[in-house]
């Protein structure tokens, strides 16, 4: 067996047996465009995307073209910019708030990140990193250890030419005799890095047998790809895969519109000459020496004194020369008119606007005219929301390179193992900084639209609905956050230092005044007589009087606020 370079942390046994034991026969879905091939088998890759595409180092090479057009590169500028935000701060951060361990492994977590960041000079390279991975639609990273000391974790991170290197996958394979099926049960996962490049085909045979390619153990690279891959699935495609068209219909177009107004701006001039009888060759030379008659000129040269003939020969752009036959009209000069609507570009700007579409890019950010604008969220566009969730995407695929080396470094320090690892691993968030308010602000006005709908019901909590009900349907709380907040609450009654809730207070004290506003409204519509005694029958009708009322009132009030939680659960679905 080939040996291959680099590092790779082998399976515990309890891995190893726990994946024997799980059998199939559908070969799992990846999105990393790996290279499958059998057992002593040969390898190729293949696409013919509009004739002139046939690898991943031509698709490279056509994605890096692209960048550098001025509308692709305002429009990669735009999304990079808007995704990867250079503050004061670091641009990406670790939460752990849901993780689950004890407070010293998630300091040592946060320290291996750090450390993960300062190996890729995060601070500084960050824009660039997250632009080549767009742009090319992949990133490889070589991770470097020191061998003798591989606890020491990652020393070096390096980043590899995309199209010099390719993961490849090799088929474990076992036939089942109980069942006639082949079974799958598991591949082994390698890189081929070559200096010259990974070409279509690999005429040597099997992989590695070439000698100017590396094969390269699994985890000694970190590959993200951007999750996107074609309709055979073996090959990886970039963001920018989809404005390859547009961008080409754009650049025809224009070179279209240029050659036409290049031909049909000027006015030209029509000589119609008068060649009589003449017969066709004596017509002919007529025509001619009129035409170098009245197409020469005499240029007088101020240095030498000499006189220069400067013979101008025509082209397409300029006058045309016509005989007449005897009978028609006389020898004539017409001027021939330019072409109209010069001026017109409505079909290169429908072109450009497709081609902002197809990379999620809002034509608002692009129109020179539009200002910005951080209103409500009633003002916010839908694009803006679509370009943030577009942005929230690209940066949870990019997270993988945190993913990657974060469980490495973890690993070979002895932090935690690669079983801990697969649990801890979505209670892992990275918060990126950002200046995309239109979340935040849309966040904003939806709480603050439930905290007046609590208040109206707040009178009514624990008469007519309850306190749960107000965290649930109102607050739209989950069981976990109720739970945590009732703690939170708890505490701060028993904490004599905390600062007292004004807020609460004022719910308190209008809770009150309401109650009490009922409470006279009830007492006014008793029936009374001052001076006249009440005998046991009107007292029994008073009192059957004021329950009617009492019920008529309470549906009234049931019937309003019903109305009213309606109508703010409405508006709140709305936005």
């Amino acid at each position: 067996m080939v040996q291959l370079f680099g590092f790779e942390i082998k399976k515990s046994n309890e891995e190893k047996k726990e994946q024997e034991v799980i059998k199939t026969f559908i070969p799992a879905q990846t999105e990393d465009g790996a290279m499958e091939v059998a057992t002593g088998g040969v390898y190729g890759t293949y696409l013919d995307l509009q004739g002139s595409i046939k690898n991943e180092s031509q698709l490279v090479n056509k994605y890096r073209e692209m960048s550098m057009q001025p509308e692709a590169d305002m429009a990669i500028d735009q999304i990079v910019n808007e995704a990867i935000v250079i503050d004061d701060e670091i641009a990406v951060d670790l939460n752990l708030d849901t993780l689950e361990q004890p407070d010293v492994v998630k300091e040592k977590i946060r320290e291996e990140f750090y450390e993960v960041l300062k190996l890729l000079d995060f601070k500084n390279r960050a824009y660039t990193i997250f632009r080549d991975w767009y742009i090319d639609g992949r990133v490889y990273f070589h991770l470097m250890i020191n061998d003798k000391k591989p606890r020491q974790g990652i020393k070096e991170v390096r980043k590899i030419d995309p199209r010099k290197i390719k993961k490849v996958r090799k088929k474990i394979l076992e036939f089942d005799p109980k069942t006639r099926v082949e079974i799958e049960k598991g591949y082994e996962e390698f890189f081929l890095y070559s200096p010259t490049g990974i070409e279509s085909k690999n005429t040597s045979g099997t992989p590695g047998q070439n000698t100017t390619q590396i094969r390269i153990a699994k985890d000694s690279i970190c590959f993200v790809p951007s999750g996107i891959v074609d309709i055979r699935n073996n090959m990886v495609l970039s963001y920018l895969h989809k404005a390859l068209k547009p961008m080409n219909q754009l650049r025809m177009l224009e070179d279209a519109a240029v050659i036409y107004r290049l031909s049909r701006a000027p006015e030209r001039r029509i000589f119609y000459i008068d060649v009589g009888n003449l017969p066709k060759a004596k017509a002919e030379q007529y025509l001619s020496e009129m035409m170098t008659k009245y197409k020469n000129k005499l240029v007088y040269n101020s240095e030498t004194g000499e006189i220069r003939d400067d013979r101008r020969f025509m082209t397409m752009l300029e006058d045309f020369w016509l005989p007449r036959r005897e009978g028609t009209k006389g020898t004539e000069i017409d001027t021939l008119p330019a072409g109209a609507n010069l001026g017109e570009m409505d079909d290169v700007e429908y072109f450009k606007k497709q081609l902002y579409k197809s990379l999620n890019i809002p034509v608002s950010r692009i129109e020179s005219d539009s200002a910005f604008n951080l209103g409500r969220p009633s003002e916010i566009t839908r694009d803006e929301l679509h370009f943030n969730k577009f942005i929230t995407r690209l940066r949870n695929q990019f997270s993988g390179i945190f993913d990657q080396m974060l469980e490495i470094q973890l690993v070979l320090k002895g932090v935690i193992n690669r079983k801990q690892w697969k649990k801890i691993r979505e209670d892992i968030r990275y918060d990126f900084t950002t200046d995309n308010h239109f979340a935040e602000m849309k966040d904003a006005e939806i709480f603050r639209e439930r905290i007046a709908l609590a208040n109206e019901i707040d009178p009514f909590v624990g008469r007519y609905v309850s306190a749960e009900y107000v965290n649930k349907y109102v607050f739209r709380f989950t069981e976990e956050e109720i739970e945590r907040l009732q703690k939170q609450i708890k505490k701060e009654k028993n904490d004599p230092d905390a600062p007292e809730s004004m807020t609460g207070q004022a719910m308190d004290m209008e809770r009150e005044t309401q109650q009490a506003q009922i409470a006279s409204m009830e007492k006014e519509r008793e029936p009374t007589q001052p001076g006249v005694a009440k005998t046991p029958e009107d007292q029994k009708n008073i009192k059957q009087e004021k329950e009617e009322q009492k019920e008529e009132f309470d549906n009234d009030l049931d019937l309003q606020i019903k109305k009213n939680i309606e109508q703010i659960l409405n508006e709140i679905k709305d936005e």
